[in-house]
């Protein structure tokens, strides 16, 4: 492969018309084909049956108890995919490339073996050219292969099988390489910008006459700037940008960044990107800055599945839980622990989310999985550390170079929890030390030494810059007490720290020139307070955003539902919690249980009379369907002053009477509360500013019993319907204590990927078309193509609901 230098040269050339340049080309070089029609799949390479692209075969079975808790009971296997089409008489070079295939996939043309790919998560091209049937009209096969037999093989639901895009990719004989063309701000102001750019070309000859033309664009046509240079050594010229718009939380502006190859005045190839610019700085006292402004991280962590869509997540799902994040105060997004869809960092791009793009989960050992519920019983250890010597350094390159054009991407993460203590590696300093996660007893003389973390640390931090030097290199430590006796900090400049805000003082004060932040945090009040009150810790990563499959505890649980988001996408009580801790505007929800008596002492009852702290929850439904009189305790979740609670009884709807007094925001819970007694009716939250003004409002309503099924468009697009269901009472309130069974019946033009209900016990097969409601409410997923498609949905009982689905225009 030889490279471009590109120097500048004084004529402006124009962007020919005959190469049209892909913006987002998944690949960077060519023209690419969506190639995800047309393919067969079986578990036995003898019977086969048709599926489209992106497919999960794990998530098709239904759950046991037999198989293991950690990938949510779901199970693995080897599966085959083969697609035949035609190529005639191809006169471009030739390659198919795929996103992501979960894992340890071989890969045929026509019997020729292309190659092997053990990653799942990692992104890959193989060339089909020279194996091409040509000559003739015969048909060619191409033939994956993908080995999942080790099914317990991570600590969280992987699904199996091609679950990403596939795509087809002709290109000239002389094209830009895969992934080659970048650019990298040097000096952003609001006078200029100086962007350096840089691109690399594959099967060039010595003859010269190359030169590639690049340009920075406002949408996908006006030229902001471009400059052309000739072949010379390194692929590097400058762009200076007048009066450049930035990107940012608030205003993620994307410019479109393009690149085309010629060869004596002929065009010859084209790639383009959608680009930002923004500024990235981060400091040791005062955190992190985007655009010179002071910024904190508001995160959270999330895995690439999607409740009854496995792994196999369509973008438009994608965008909808991204956007309820935004909604709830969210700017940031973990990729725990691989790097994602290349849909997530789109949409990231155009929402203005910012994202750590993480590599790895496991280094050179298994970490330990559970097969009966999480930290249950004996572990087991399969694992991807059977090819990390081989294959981490070309994973964490390819991550680097694919995803490098993203502006949401701040941060590079080399691993997640690489240094558990004794999980297997140990340290002296392990005696007589204590972290707040599992550290397996103290220093173990037999076991692998910590440092070797801190030296494999160094090479892949090394790998990254490389590559990428203008972004920091991070890693989420699990074992902070531990890794502070090896090189591993200083290796990655920022330092993540899981679960440890114990340490955030005293580390800073020892290490006072390192970069620290919560990678991985709980969801509570203290946890955010520590983020908040220490200006050197730029920002938190919430586990979860969203609740996921795998990571189960005992039978029945089918995931891990710490999310703040569930399963369908909607915000959970403690997402509204986080929202009234995150949030810029005025909000307010309330939540409601069962008020706790006081606690009896010998047998006595205890001290009425004295003050007592009420339990609160963060976890409080907005439910108001209780007995008569009961005494609840109702909390309120609000970034606003003060609150008060209104009642418009049922029995007297025509009046509204305060039953809960003016109460300020408590700063010791994040919360304000009341215990009244429950009356049937609807129950009103003010938030109100300083002055007693309502700038914020909730209500609940109690519901009666459900006597029909309503069926509501969430979004659409022109291949996929998100519908939500739900079960009404007669005066259309939902009923969230029905849990009937709904079935979706189809008509032609649609096709159901599954329906959601949040519900973590249900195991169920995840895409059955009957499911019970949670809460009184599910979301159907339903694939379209181009004609109009009729959807119905029944409950035994209730009146039936239907929905004409037309094709989004």
């Amino acid at each position: 492969m030889k490279t471009l230098s590109l120097l500048p040269v004084i004529a402006v050339v124009c962007f020919c018309a005959g190469v049209q340049a892909q913006v987002n080309n998944p690949v960077g070089f060519g023209q690419a084909e969506c190639w995800n029609d047309g393919w067969e799949f079986s578990m036995d390479s003898i019977e086969w049956r048709p599926v489209t692209l992106p497919h999960d075969w794990s998530i098709e079975a239904t759950p046991s108890d037999t198989l293991a808790s950690c990938t949510g009971y779901l199970p693995g296997g080897v599966g085959w995919y083969r697609k035949g089409f035609t190529s005639g008489a191809v006169s471009q070079r030739a390659y198919v490339c795929f996103d992501g295939v979960y894992n340890r996939s071989t890969v045929w043309l026509n019997g020729h073996w292309l190659g092997y790919r053990p990653n799942g998560y990692v992104s890959f091209c193989y060339e089909l050219t020279d194996h091409l049937n040509k000559a003739d009209d015969r048909p060619d096969t191409l033939l994956v292969r993908v080995d999942h037999s080790r099914q317990a093989d991570s600590r969280w639901y992987t699904g199996s099988g091609i679950w990403r895009d596939v795509w087809f990719v002709k290109a000239p004989e002389v094209h830009l390489a895969q992934w080659g063309t970048t650019y990298r701000l040097l000096s952003l102001s609001d006078k200029e910008a100086m962007v350096q750019v840089e691109s690399a070309v594959e099967g060039a000859d010595d003859d010269g006459g190359y030169a590639v033309t690049f340009a920075f664009l406002m949408g996908d046509s006006v030229v902001v700037e471009q400059t052309s240079g000739v072949m010379s050594g390194k692929a590097l010229t400058m762009l200076r940008i007048p009066q450049p718009q930035r990107w940012d939380l608030g205003s993620p502006y994307l410019y479109t960044f393009r690149a085309e190859l010629r060869k004596n005045g002929s065009p010859l190839d084209s790639t383009a990107y959608r680009a930002g610019l923004r500024t990235l700085r981060f400091t040791p006292d005062d955190g992190f800055f985007l655009n010179g402004q002071n910024v904190k991280v508001k995160g959270v962590c999330v895995h690439h599945d999607a409740g009854v869509l496995g792994a196999a997540v369509p973008r438009e799902v994608w965008k909808r839980r991204l956007e309820v994040l935004q909604e709830m105060g969210a700017n940031a997004i973990r990729c725990s622990h691989n790097p994602q869809n290349p849909d997530l960092y789109d949409l990231c791009d155009e929402l203005g989310l910012l994202v750590i793009d993480e590599a790895s989960d496991e280094w050179e050992y298994p970490k330990r999985k559970w097969l009966k519920g999480w930290n249950k019983g004996e572990p087991g250890f399969e694992g991807s550390a059977d090819f990390f010597a081989e294959w981490i350094d070309r994973d964490v390159a390819d991550m680097v170079r694919r995803d490098r054009n993203h502006p949401c991407v701040f941060l590079w993460s080399i691993g997640n929890e690489v240094d558990y203590p004794n999980d297997p590696y140990s340290h002296p300093v392990l005696d007589g030390s204590s972290i707040s996660q599992p550290m397996y007893g103290g220093y173990k003389p037999d076991a692998p030494r910590a440092e070797r973390i801190g030296e494999i640390a160094q090479r892949l931090a090394g790998v990254v810059r490389s590559i990428d030097y203008t972004r920091p290199v991070t890693g989420a430590l699990a074992g902070v007490v531990m890794s502070n006796q090896t090189a591993y900090p200083e290796a990655v400049g920022v330092v993540g720290y899981n679960y440890t805000e114990s340490r955030y003082v005293t580390d800073h004060d020892a290490y006072p020139q390192r970069i620290i932040y919560g990678s991985e945090t709980g969801v509570g009040y203290d946890q955010w307070l520590a983020v908040r009150n220490n200006r050197h810790i730029f920002g938190q990563f919430v586990w979860t955003g969203l609740d996921y499959l795998g990571e189960s505890g005992a039978w029945p649980s089918r995931g891990l539902n710490t999310g703040l988001v569930d399963f369908a996408g909607f915000l959970k009580p403690r997402g509204h919690f986080r929202r009234a801790l995150w949030a810029a505007d005025p909000v307010v929800y309330i939540g409601t249980y069962p008020d706790r008596q006081p606690r009896r002492r010998g047998g006595e009852e205890a001290d009425t009379t004295r003050a007592r702290r009420p339990w609160l929850s963060m976890d409080a439904a907005d439910t108001w369907n209780y007995d008569e009189g009961q005494n609840i305790r109702v909390v309120c979740y609000t970034n606003t002053p003060q609150a008060r609670l209104l009642l418009k009884r049922a029995a007297t709807p025509d009046s509204v009477e305060v039953v809960g007094e003016m109460t300020p925001y408590d700063a010791s819970t994040g919360m304000i509360s009341w215990a009244i007694p429950y009356a049937a009716g609807e129950l009103v939250c003010e938030g109100c500013d300083a002055q007693g003004n309502a700038v914020a409002r909730y209500a609940i309503r109690t519901s009666g019993d459900a006597v029909r099924l309503r069926a509501t468009l969430l979004a659409q697009s022109a291949t996929l319907a998100q519908v939500l269901v739900e079960a009404v009472d007669a005066e259309g309130e939902r009923a969230k204590r029905s849990m009937v069974p709904v079935t979706c019946a189809l008509g032609s033009g649609a096709r159901l990927l599954g329906m959601e209900n949040a519900l973590n016990f249900d195991m169920s097969a995840p895409q059955a078309p009957v499911k019970m409601l949670g809460q009184g409410r599910l979301v159907a997923y339903i694939a379209l193509d181009a004609t109009p498609a009729t959807v119905t949905f029944t409950a035994e009982g209730l009146e039936p609901a239907t929905l004409n689905l037309r094709p989004a225009e």
